[in-house]
This record gives structure tokens, C-alpha cells and sequence, in this order.
């Protein structure tokens, strides 16, 4: 199977200006998703898809795999499958899998990616893999939606005072790897599909960057990684 990663790292981020290329535990951020592609030895191929020169000028610094995407693509609004069409229409290889690495989720390896693509290779029917973690205290039996006057509703009614050890295990998207079959991804425009399964990562790696306090976070999480703590 010829596989294709694209780590997406546009450089208009609101939330935390220039995340894709701050500092994070010695190296920029986006570096993450490089080292884990590299570290794969079941990718094809991997482009670092961004719209900003800045961006460009660190990132070739330590890789030359870089695809400059459109303005169009990198708005707040675009929704990352048009990243995908780019990418896809620009390239002469055809690839049988195209894999998603968000920047925004750095710990991950090259030995998760290459299980990925060994679920595609096991299972011929498969069309879509999303990284997800096991929720524990974490769960919708814990969570309320609430009315004009702060009334609190239960999720999960029946389960609302159950043990934690009683509930039954919840996945959440970590965002760290998004693998779809091309021709899927051609048929639905859609990341993912109905027809997909789920590679399921450690809670306690779970890290995303959306805010300057993920970014603390982040960087403890990742130098306790390195030393093989979590």
C-alpha cells in the first residue's frame, strides 16, 4: 500500500498565535508530527501542508517534504478535507491511504502510525481508522446540559450516581491520526466515514493545543514522555 501523511499547520491560528512553529520542550511543534513520519517505516511518503512562509522557513530547516497549500484552504472556516483535495490534485503518486497528523497532538510515534496502516493491511474491507482514549472519570454519565436557570439535565439519566468502576468505557477523538482509504476519501469528501475503527491510544498521553495553557501542559507532558514516565 502506498500511504501518504499530510500534517496540516496553517499559520493563521487565533487561539495561540504561531502555535505550529512555538518552541515546545526544545523544538517547534509541528517537529512532533515530522519525527513520528519519519519514524515510520510503513509511509510511502509525508508533506507538511501550510500557507505560511514563516512556517516554510523553519520547517526547512529540518525537512524539505513541504506543500504549499492555498489561502483558500487555510481559513478559519476550512474545513481540513479541502486540504486533502489539494494535496490529491497536485500529486502525480496515487496513494491507497491518506493519514492525518494534527500538529496540535504531538505525542505520538512512528510505531503508531505503521499499526494504523497494519489495520488496513488486516482488514481489506476497512476504509477510515480514527486515534481515539478511553475516558474514565471522564464521561457522559458526569455530564449535565443546563437550562436557562442553570436546571441541570443529566446525559445519562439511569447512570447519573453510578461507580466510575460501573460504567461502561467511552472513546474520545485525541486527534493525534486520522487514516482514510483514498478512493473512501474520494466517494465521501468526509475524513471519516461510517466504515471505520478505532486505534486506541493512552489516556495518559492524551495532549491537544488549542490555548496557551495546553502549551504548558503539553510541555511537561512531552519531557515526561521522553524519559519514558508515561
Amino acid at each position: 500500500m502506498k500511504t501518504l501523511a499530510i500534517i496540516p499547520a496553517r499559520g493563521g491560528s487565533k487561539g495561540v498565535k504561531n502555535k505550529n512553529i512555538r518552541n515546545v520542550a526544545g523544538k517547534p511543534l509541528l517537529f512532533y508530527a515530522v519525527d513520528a513520519a519519519k519514524e515510520s517505516k510503513l509511509l510511502t511518503d509525508y508533506l507538511v501542508a501550510t500557507d505560511s512562509d514563516d512556517i516554510i522557513e523553519v520547517t526547512k530547516k529540518y525537512t524539505q517534504n513541504i506543500f504549499k497549500r492555498s489561502a483558500v484552504t487555510a481559513q478559519d472556516n476550512s474545513p481540513i478535507e479541502q486540504v486533502i483535495e489539494e494535496v490529491l490534485k497536485t500529486t502525480t503518486t496515487q496513494y491507497d491511504i491518506i493519514i492525518l497528523l494534527q500538529p496540535t497532538a504531538p505525542i505520538r510515534t512512528g510505531e503508531d502510525i505503521d499499526k494504523v496502516i497494519t489495520m488496513f493491511i488486516e482488514d481489506n474491507n476497512l476504509d477510515n481508522v480514527v486515534s481515539v482514549i478511553e475516558l474514565e472519570d471522564i464521561h457522559p454519565a458526569r455530564m449535565y446540559n443546563l437550562g436557562a436557570r442553570l436546571e441541570m439535565t443529566p446525559l445519562e439519566k439511569s447512570k447519573e450516581r453510578a461507580r466510575r468502576q460501573d460504567l461502561s468505557p467511552v472513546y474520545l477523538r485525541n486527534g493525534c491520526i486520522y487514516a482514510i482509504k483514498t478512493e473512501a476519501f474520494k466517494q465521501t469528501k468526509k475524513l471519516m466515514t461510517d466504515n471505520k475503527k478505532a486505534y486506541v491510544m493512552p489516556e495518559s498521553l492524551w495532549a491537544n493545543v488549542d490555548t496557551e495553557r495546553d502549551l504548558l501542559l503539553v510541555e511537561v507532558l512531552i519531557k515526561e514522555w521522553k524519559l519514558g514516565k508515561l
